[in-house]
């Protein structure tokens, strides 16, 4: 029988930079929405995407930091 150990994959072991994540994440939010707006061959079904791509990411950023203030995320 294997061993009673979990199996995880090598990034579980080193977690990555937090800070670095809600950057990019934010910049990315960001470079959506100069798309969304800067292009004139985006159509509105395209904007609906983008944007709502954008609001996720900002979304998700905003949920990671009150779980980590509130301690459910460590």
């Amino acid at each position: 029988m294997a061993g009673s150990e979990p199996v995880t994959s090598p990034d579980q072991h080193k977690p990555g930079n937090r800070k670095a994540g809600r950057i990019g994440a934010i910049l990315s939010a960001a470079a959506l929405v100069a798309m969304m707006f800067n292009n004139n061959e985006v159509s509105g079904t395209a904007k609906l995407w983008l944007g709502g791509i954008a609001a996720f990411l900002v979304a998700a950023v905003i949920g990671d930091a009150v779980l980590r203030r509130n301690g459910l995320r460590s």
